[in-house]
């Protein structure tokens, strides 16, 4: 888990496997609680991150992970990064956030539940 955590702060961080790049006007939100949840299966932990006006959407796709007891918070993350404007202008301060969750111990027993709730329905 250390070594999870580590690479995090590295350079190659950038193409990390588990990472969520969240855009607030690409995707609705429930699209990444579910993709979240899926890269929770899959790597035991997602790095949800954002740029400026999306923040709001890191920090509340997180708050659903964490209030329906699917995931813990393990780190957070702020920065500021330089970027330029569309038209190639002046360069801009954008606020940056990443935000690393974990599965929560009852995260298999919760998405079991969940799964047999789908077939159920059918």
């Amino acid at each position: 888990m250390v070594g999870t955590t580590e690479a995090v702060n590295s350079s190659a961080s950038n193409n990390k496997k588990n990472r969520i790049q969240v855009s607030n006007t690409q995707k609705p939100l429930f699209f990444y609680v579910n993709l979240a949840k899926r890269y929770m299966q899959q790597y035991n932990e997602v790095e949800l991150s954002a740029l400026g006006m999306a923040i709001a959407s890191v920090v509340t796709i997180a708050e659903i992970l964490k209030n329906n007891g699917l995931a813990i918070e393990k780190k957070i993350m702020t920065s500021t990064i330089d970027m330029r404007e569309e038209s190639g202008g002046r360069p801009v301060q954008k606020a940056k956030i990443e935000i690393l969750l974990g599965k929560s111990e009852k995260f298999d027993e919760l998405m079991a539940a969940t799964a047999e709730e789908a077939l159920d329905n059918e």
